[in-house]
C-alpha cells in the first residue's frame, strides 16, 4: 500500500507492531498512581479517625474517673483515691459518649469489652468506632464498608 505525503512523492505505508505501546504503559502508571493516592487518603482517613476515637475515649475516661461510687465511699470512706466500680465507669462513660456527637467519618461506636475499673480506683474505656473512608467504603460495602477501629484509655483521681 502507498501513499502520498502532500508533496508528491510516495511512501510505503506500513503498520508499526509497537503502536500504541506507550498508551498502555501511560495507562498502567496513571492506574498505579491512582491506587496509591487513595491507599494515602485511605490509611491517612483511618489514622485521623482513630486520632478521634481516642480523644473522645480520653474524655470518657477522664469523666468516668469522677464517677464516686457512693456506696463504698460511707462504707470506708475515701481513702487516697476516688473509688470506682465497672458499672460506675460504663455508665459515665456511657453518658459522656451519649452526649458527646459522633466525629467525622465515623458512623457509631460504643464501648468495648474491658470497660469499667479493673482495681476499683482506675477508670477504663475501650472504644470501638467503625470509621468510613473516602472514596475507599463504597468499594467495601460489599465486605462491610468501613474499618472497625478500636482504642483504649485510663484515667485515675487521686486525692492528695
Amino acid at each position: 500500500m502507498r501513499g502520498h505525503d502532500g508533496a508528491g512523492r510516495c511512501r510505503a505505508a506500513y503498520r508499526d507492531p509497537e503502536h500504541g505501546g506507550v498508551s498502555v504503559l501511560v495507562i498502567g502508571m496513571v492506574a498505579i498512581a491512582l491506587l496509591l493516592v487513595l491507599g494515602v487518603v485511605g490509611a491517612t482517613s483511618v489514622q485521623l479517625s482513630r486520632i478521634r476515637l481516642l480523644d473522645a475515649a480520653d474524655a470518657a475516661a477522664l469523666d468516668a474517673a469522677d464517677a464516686i461510687d457512693r456506696d463504698t465511699v460511707y462504707e470506708r470512706g475515701l481513702g487516697d483515691g476516688v473509688p470506682l466500680t465497672d458499672a460506675g465507669v460504663l455508665e459515665a462513660a456511657g453518658e459522656h459518649l451519649a452526649d458527646r456527637g459522633l466525629p467525622p467519618r465515623i458512623t457509631g461506636w460504643s464501648l468495648g469489652p474491658g470497660s469499667g475499673s479493673p482495681d476499683g480506683r482506675t477508670a477504663v474505656v475501650v472504644l470501638q468506632g467503625e470509621a468510613s473512608i473516602p472514596v475507599v467504603s463504597r468499594i467495601l460495602d460489599p465486605f462491610g464498608g468501613g474499618v472497625t477501629i478500636t482504642v483504649q484509655s485510663r484515667a485515675r483521681s487521686d486525692l492528695e
